[in-house]
């Protein structure tokens, strides 16, 4: 792999989990909205990679980003009669965010995002003493 290579893949993965900490600060921000434009609770949204096609890093499909409406994560129901989106038996519906597994996955984004910071300034590293050598002799 060429140090451009390396970089490249190192910067796709760098847009790639800025996105994913992106969504999930969007995420964090709306643990509490009941009601979105279509009148439903929001819910928590996931950002899904793909290996680019030339196998240098990753990208996000036009359908990368999507809502969780996986059986293991449903909406709360929260007892709350006098809340303005409480249903006929006085129950809301909570958005599906878990805010420990959100900073779990903040936290991962995070650390990931600099491992491809470090691995960028090791391939910048190697290029340059690669240069130095070629002047050293």
């Amino acid at each position: 792999m060429s140090f451009i290579s390396a970089i490249q893949a190192s910067g796709s993965g760098l847009t790639a989990e800025r996105l994913r900490m992106e969504v999930i600060s969007n995420n964090i921000a709306n643990v509490n909205t009941t009601r979105t434009e279509t009148g439903e609770p929001f819910r928590r949204k996931m950002v899904v990679f793909m290996p680019r096609p030339d196998l240098k890093g990753v990208h996000i499909p036009k359908n990368g980003i999507r809502e969780d409406h996986s059986l293991t994560n449903p909406l709360q129901l929260r007892y709350d009669p006098g809340h303005p989106d409480a249903d006929e038996n006085g129950y809301v519906h909570m958005p599906n965010v878990n805010i420990v597994s959100e900073m779990v996955d903040l936290i991962s984004a995070t650390r990931a995002y600099e491992a491809n910071v470090q691995a960028i300034n090791a391939a910048k590293t190697m290029a340059r003493e690669a240069l130095s050598i070629g002047r050293n002799v």
